[in-house]
């Protein structure tokens, strides 16, 4: 069986829809974790993250779990509690987010230098943000050791740009690791936003570099990488929320490529999921 440890930052989701609230549980490499397992139940999908000792953590643990996630890489950490943010979304879907993480237990992930534990999975997959939330010397620890080791690993740049301490420090830790990566899932804004590209510029670097993914376009499709792709792909009919549109295409493809597909059908494997995830509110949607 194939074992997948997905890293970052689990989080209590406020999801506004006038002055009500829906409550829930997300974060971006959670949310490809849940999408991933219930696309391929075959696979065997860890989270690894922080969490406190107070009943939101619990309610986030549970949550795990319920999904088919495992929850033994979780670390508690006594005292502490985890982050919390909030969706808001125009009439088109277009979301926009207000975030209370800065003392979040995920913070100390890999706090105390241990890395050894990820050598037990085939695969790792994490993000910007999960890099983000670190401080600059444990991310250079931590690719230090996957520079070091043979596991695979997936990585989706996910730039936000408030989780890091200068534009300098993103774009240098992104560069190795998409130079570290196996499989790379870019977004094209945040590529253009993190490197001042254009959109062109991106894809050039990206099919340039030679590495196996895809570049997340949002309604045009994907742009395949590592292997010549040529297949239209169907825009959602009613987009009701964006979030989680990158996540949830991640995890339709990874659930694809790790079980076997065609890196073709992967590529619509995971816009078809995401052109569903869009046209529910939230980053998780029903089953």
């Amino acid at each position: 069986m194939t074992r997948i440890a997905c890293i970052g930052e689990a989080m209590i989701e406020l999801s506004m829809a006038g002055e009500d609230a829906q409550i829930g549980v997300a974060g971006d490499t959670l949310n490809t974790a849940i999408y991933m397992q219930r696309s391929a139940p075959d696979l065997h999908i860890d989270y690894v993250t922080c969490l406190g000792d107070d009943p939101f953590s619990d309610r986030i643990r549970d949550f795990i779990a319920g999904q088919g996630v495992g929850t033994k890489a979780i670390r508690d950490i006594a005292g502490a509690s985890p982050g919390l943010y909030a969706i808001t979304t125009t009439p088109n879907g277009e979301r926009s987010f207000t975030y209370w993480r800065n003392a979040a237990a995920a913070r100390q992930l890999f706090a105390d230098g241990r890395f050894d534990f990820l050598a037990d999975y085939d695969a790792i997959y994490l993000s910007g943000i999960s890099l983000g939330i670190l401080p600059q010397n444990v991310r250079i620890a931590l690719l230090d050791w996957l520079e070091k080791n043979p596991v695979k690993v997936i990585y989706d740049s996910n730039y936000r740009p408030r989780l890091w301490d200068s534009v300098e420090d993103a774009r240098n830790i992104t560069t190795r690791f998409w130079q570290r990566a196996d499989i790379a899932l870019p977004s094209i804004d945040d590529e253009m936003a993190l490197f001042d590209e254009t959109a062109e510029a991106v894809a050039t670097r990206f099919t340039q570099l030679g590495k196996d993914g895809a570049l997340k376009r949002g309604p045009e499709g994907p742009l395949s990488l590592g292997e010549d792709v040529a297949q239209s792909y169907p825009a959602a009919t009613n987009v009701i929320d964006t979030t989680a549109a990158g996540d949830s295409f991640n995890g339709g493809y990874l659930a694809a490529r790790l079980t076997g597909a065609t890196q073709a059908e992967a590529l619509m494997a995971g816009h078809t999921l995401a052109a569903a995830v869009v046209q529910h509110r939230g980053a998780i949607m029903p089953e």
